[in-house]
């Protein structure tokens, strides 16, 4: 078992120094599994006049200043290191908030990669003198841990518990290639998790 272990340190290691991403043999040893509540983050904001447009409703720009610093706050719980902003998914408003209203935003780490972490948040409206609650937004934002160096680095695997956060780890892989093909990185054909959706189903 020894020997095993030393192995895959010197397998990670000789990664490490082919890829650019920083990760000690200390790091290995002590990186432990989390769990999605573990990163589980509440933001509350008051829509001001400064924060509205001509409408009196909350800009749409303030709303997503404030739910990337939520999914920063969940991402640097996950991987206890900085991370920053890789890429959002397209966000839509289903209700404007209006001035004056409070702003509830829910983010929680939904997986992880190798340096990565998809993050999932909920935003709720509350006019709190007609105690009216209303859903007004969700979106999944990808965070890359960095070291000290601002290189990317390894972050802990994620565990899910709940059913919800089950089927939400196992649409991170689909939602994950959906992205590296938009930008890129990667061909459809080697989608597998994406191709898996529609084998037997008439295109």
């Amino acid at each position: 078992m020894p020997c095993l272990i030393f192995l895959i340190k010197l397998a990670v290691r000789a990664k490490s120094l082919r890829t650019g991403f920083s990760l000690s043999l200390r790091q290995i040893d002590t990186m432990e599994s989390k769990k999605p509540i573990e990163s589980f983050t509440v933001m509350n904001e008051i829509v001001l006049p400064n924060d509205t447009n001509v409408f009196g409703n909350l800009m749409g720009g303030r709303l997503m200043y404030w739910m990337d610093i939520a999914a920063a706050m969940a991402s640097t719980k996950h991987c206890n290191a900085a991370s920053m902003t890789a890429s959002v998914d397209n966000i839509s408003f289903k209700t404007p908030i209006k001035l004056g209203n409070v702003v509830h935003i829910e983010a929680k780490v939904t997986r992880a990669f190798n340096t990565s972490m998809e993050i999932h948040l909920r935003v709720w409206g509350e006019d709190v003198l007609n105690k009216h609650q209303y859903e007004s937004n969700e979106a999944y934002f990808t965070f890359v841990a960095l070291d000290t160096n601002g290189k990317p680095r390894s972050v802990p695997a994620l565990i899910p518990e709940t059913k919800e956060e089950h089927l939400l780890y196992e649409g991170a892989l689909r939602r994950r290639q959906v992205r590296l093909i938009l930008s890129g990185k990667m061909k459809p054909d080697e989608a597998a998790e994406l191709k898996a959706l529609f084998v037997g189903q008439n295109v």
